[in-house]
C-alpha cells in the first residue's frame, strides 16, 4: 500500500513505435530514482494509442514490450504500482465526469491535437481532441502531486491543473492539484538528423532516432550518418549554441558515459568527428545492452509479467475507486452496489 508520508508520481507512455534513446535519457531512466522518494505510479496508457489506427496484434506485443522495457530500465514492481491502463476503468470513467467540465475551446488549443490533426487529416477522431482530457483522468485519479513531463507536455498538464481547480471550486476540495517534476537532464535530446527537432519515435526517418532495441551495429551506423556542424578547427567537438549537432551528441555521450559535458570537451579536444562518434556509440551501446538482454528475458517469463500486471492493476483499482466514489458522490451519483 502507498506511503502516505510520501508525494505521489504518476507517469505513463503509449506503446505505439519503438521506445528512442530520448525517451530513456529524458524520461523512463530518471523514475527509477523516483521510487526510494515518491509513491510512484507508472502505466502503459494503452488507451491513448487508440487516437491512431493501430493493428490488434501489434498494440499488444508493443504494449507487453513496454512493461517488460519498464522493468528493465529499473521500475521494481515491488516499489512502484505498474499496470496498463485499460486494464483500470476508472480512467475511462473519470474522463466522461472531466468531459463535462472541459470546453471545446481549451482542447482545440492544443497543440499536440492541431499537429496530429496536420499529420493524420484523414483521421481527426474525436478522442484525438479529447486525449487532453483522459490524461487529465490518469493523473487526477490517484490524487498526484508531481508528474515527470517534458517541456512538450507542459501544456497538458496545465489543463489537468485547471479541470482539478475546476471541479474543485465547483464540488469543494476533490483533487490534488499536480505540480510539474521537470527532468535536469535529457529534455534537450534532439534528432540525429534534425538538431531542431527533439528525438521522437514517430519520426519517419530511421536514422533520426536511436531506439532501446537498436543492436549495437545499429547504432554505431547512425550515430556516424548523424549530423554535425561545420567545422574544422582544432577544437571542432565543443558545445556551444553555433554547434546544436554536436551539442547535442555531446549531451547524449555524457549523459550515456557518466561524464559531464565539460570533461568531454577535454577528452576530444584535437578529435575529429570520426573519433567522437565512435565513442558516443559505445557509450550508448554500454547502456542498452544490459536493457535488452533484461527485456528479452523478463518476456520469456510470461508468468511473471501477468502477475506484475494482476498486483499493479489490483493496486491501481483500489485507490482509482475511492477517487472516483467521491467524484460521484460530489456530482450526484448514486455509486454502484457493490
Amino acid at each position: 500500500m502507498a506511503d502516505e508520508s510520501k508525494q505521489t508520481v504518476f507517469s505513463g507512455v503509449q506503446p505505439t513505435g519503438k521506445i528512442t534513446l530520448g525517451n530513456y535519457l529524458g524520461a523512463i531512466k530518471n523514475w527509477g530514482a523516483l521510487q526510494q522518494r515518491y509513491n510512484c505510479i507508472y502505466c502503459v496508457v494503452d488507451l491513448h494509442s487508440l487516437t491512431v489506427t493501430q493493428l490488434p496484434a501489434e498494440l499488444r506485443k508493443n504494449t507487453l514490450d513496454l512493461v517488460a522495457l519498464y522493468i528493465a530500465c529499473g521500475i521494481d514492481p515491488q516499489l512502484s504500482t505498474l499496470f496498463i491502463q485499460s486494464h483500470v476503468p476508472q480512467h475511462a470513467e473519470l474522463c466522461w465526469i472531466l468531459d463535462t467540465i472541459c470546453y471545446v475551446g481549451e482542447l482545440s488549443r492544443m497543440t499536440q491535437f492541431k499537429e496530429k490533426s496536420r499529420k493524420h487529416a484523414d483521421n481527426i477522431n474525436a478522442g484525438l481532441m479529447n486525449y487532453p482530457v483522459l490524461m487529465a483522468s490518469d493523473i487526477l485519479l490517484y490524487q498526484t502531486n508531481l508528474v515527470p513531463v517534458g517541456k512538450d507536455q507542459v501544456q497538458h498538464l496545465e489543463l489537468a491543473r485547471n479541470l482539478a481547480q475546476r471541479f474543485n471550486a465547483r464540488y469543494s476540495d476533490t483533487f490534488a492539484v499536480p505540480e510539474a517534476l521537470l527532468s535536469k537532464t535529457g529534455n534537450s535530446i534532439k534528432s540525429l538528423q534534425d538538431p531542431s527537432a527533439k528525438m521522437s519515435k514517430s519520426d519517419p526517418n530511421d536514422n533520426a532516432v536511436i531506439c532501446l532495441t537498436d543492436d549495437a551495429d545499429t547504432v554505431v551506423r547512425k550515430l556516424r550518418r548523424a549530423v554535425t556542424d561545420s567545422d574544422s578547427s582544432f577544437n571542432c567537438v565543443r558545445h556551444a549554441a553555433d554547434k546544436p549537432a554536436v551539442s547535442n551528441l555531446l549531451n547524449i555521450y555524457s549523459l550515456t558515459s557518466g561524464e559531464t559535458v565539460a570533461q568531454a570537451e577535454k577528452r576530444f579536444e584535437g578529435k575529429g568527428y570520426g573519433v567522437f562518434k565512435q565513442a558516443v556509440a559505445d557509450a550508448v551501446i554500454a547502456v542498452l545492452q544490459p536493457i535488452q538482454a533484461r527485456q528479452k528475458q523478463l518476456l520469456a517469463d510470461k508468468a511473471y509479467l501477468e502477475s506484475v500486471l494482476k498486483t499493479g492493476a489490483d493496486n491501481a483499482r483500489y485507490i482509482a475507486a475511492k477517487t472516483l466514489s467521491k467524484v460521484y458522490r460530489k456530482v450526484g451519483l448514486i455509486a454502484p452496489i457493490r
